[in-house]
């Protein structure tokens, strides 16, 4: 795993905030509502809590959408994924509502966040938090032995968690060869399903992210790969969205997450590409194929990676009554797909759901559900992009504020791109823009440092003789 960290001094995340025009605090209306909610729970009509469920979020985690409990069972396997049911906490067109189409999801940054939901019920009533009973939908999907879905259920039930994994401990369990119940089914599922992704053409890139965390009473940079199990857990949600979109698309009804499929010549630039980085790819193998075999710590990988990622563009909501949208499919599923699996932090995925809930049950969706379809594409792009603004933003000030007091110095890099040009240096794991002439995707070159300005949080290069 690819893991480097350097220290920062303290940052104020404030200016982003505002510049983002985001909310600070709820309106005590909607707070009011959600004391209220918290106070009188709602009840499902199926109890299910004789599931062994259990979480896997990242440390520190509270908004906790999802449980699992793998099983084995006579030709396969039987997944049960309980989600937060969202939609029986927060009334329609309440105080809660209004405020989360304002927000549209949880936005998140290195010192807090800004949450969809009022903790209250997002880290609290409404999570799926280990020992207590909480409503949720329960999908139960069952696959062969090859992974494939043969069976499909959806209904409100109430669970109980058993207990609060994270993705570290986790993975260490599996590479001790003792994952914990009810988990230890999960690399051998997850491996199935990440094969039957690449043969339909899915596409994964693995990586590494740059993240900013705490460091004491500073900030630290790290780069980090994702863990094995983080892409088996992703999955299980990935099977879930592909099941939420049939559905839908059975039922002439939905809002799909979609995205086009790579376009012949971006897939043909990359393909001519690939020799002069060293990456092979066999005649007749499928990019998601080629980039499976790839170690992102080497630089030439890296810089295929971040050209691959150009053919994943586009992505959007597509809200639909009637027959489903010629392109209903997701480029990088190679599917059609939706979101239904983190409703506390997305505001789609509490309509797509109670959609789903509806069709499966043979009903007519709520009214209040089926006027919102046509409006939640655009609020869902419009803040992803805030969404993206402020992960990205965070990391340019971090960026800026390791490097201000070494402007002019030579730094050995690997270039990403060239058009733009774009480096990532080693030590600190920084990525920017680069100016000069010779630059080759995959190669190893010295920058110089030529600009660190944390006010513009903007970090520039330049070749070095």
């Amino acid at each position: 795993m690819a893991l480097r960290r350097v220290r920062a001094p303290h940052l104020d995340f404030g200016a982003l905030r505002r510049e983002l025009n985001l909310p600070d605090g709820f309106p005590s209306a909607a707070q009011q509502e959600a004391e209220q909610a918290a106070a009188d729970p709602p009840r499902p009509p199926v109890d299910r809590t004789d599931i062994p469920f259990a979480t896997i979020d990242p440390v520190g985690s509270l908004d906790l959408d999802q449980a699992m409990c793998l099983q084995r069972r006579s030709g396969g396997y039987r997944v049960y994924y309980a989600i937060a049911d969202v939609a029986s906490w927060v009334r329609p067109g309440g105080a809660v509502d209004v405020e989360t189409w304002k927000r549209g999801q949880t936005v998140y940054f290195p010192d807090g966040k800004v949450p969809l939901h009022p903790a209250l019920l997002s880290e609290g009533a409404a999570s799926l938090l280990p020992g207590q009973d909480r409503p949720a939908v329960l999908w139960t999907i069952d696959l062969d032995a090859y992974g494939a879905t043969v069976a499909v259920e959806v209904e409100r039930a109430l669970v109980r968690s058993r207990a609060k994994l994270d993705y570290e401990q986790v993975q260490s369990d599996v590479d001790a060869g003792q994952p914990a119940e009810p988990v230890a089914l999960l690399p051998e599922v997850g491996k199935l399903l990440i094969e039957r992704g690449l043969a339909r053409g899915a596409i994964n890139l693995p990586i590494p992210e740059q993240e900013v965390e705490r460091d004491g009473a500073g900030w630290r940079l790290r780069l980090r790969a994702p863990l094995v199990v983080e892409e088996y857990n992703a999955q299980i949600s990935l099977l879930t969205g592909m099941a939420a979109a049939k559905i839908m698309i059975d039922g002439r009804m939905g809002l799909l997450r979609t995205m086009p499929a790579p376009l012949p010549d971006a897939v043909a630039r990359l393909r001519a590409a690939a020799p002069a980085l060293g990456v092979l790819w066999p005649h007749g193998v499928q990019v998601g194929a080629v980039i499976a075999t790839l170690d992102p710590a080497d630089p030439r990988a890296a810089a295929f990676l971040d050209q691959a990622a150009e053919l994943m563009r586009g992505a959007g909501y597509r809200a639909f009554a009637g027959e489903a949208p010629a392109d209903a499919g997701h480029g990088a599923v190679a599917a059609p797909y939706a979101h239904v699996t983190a409703p506390l932090r997305r505001l789609a995925d509490r309509y797509a759901t109670e959609v789903c809930l509806a069709l499966h049950a043979g009903v007519e969706a709520p009214e209040w559900t089926r006027q919102a379809l046509p409006r939640l594409p655009e609020v869902m792009s419009s803040t992803d992009r805030v969404a993206n603004a402020a992960e990205r933003g965070a990391v340019d000030l971090l960026e800026a504020v390791l490097l201000q007091g070494r402007v002019g110095e030579v730094f050995e890099a690997a270039v990403l791109d060239v058009d733009p040009a774009l480096v990532a240096l080693d030590e600190p794991p920084v990525r920017a823009r680069c100016d000069g002439d010779g630059l080759v995707a995959g190669a190893r070159v010295p920058v110089r440092l030529v600009e660190a300005d944390p006010v513009k949080r903007k970090v520039r290069f330049h070749t070095a003789p």
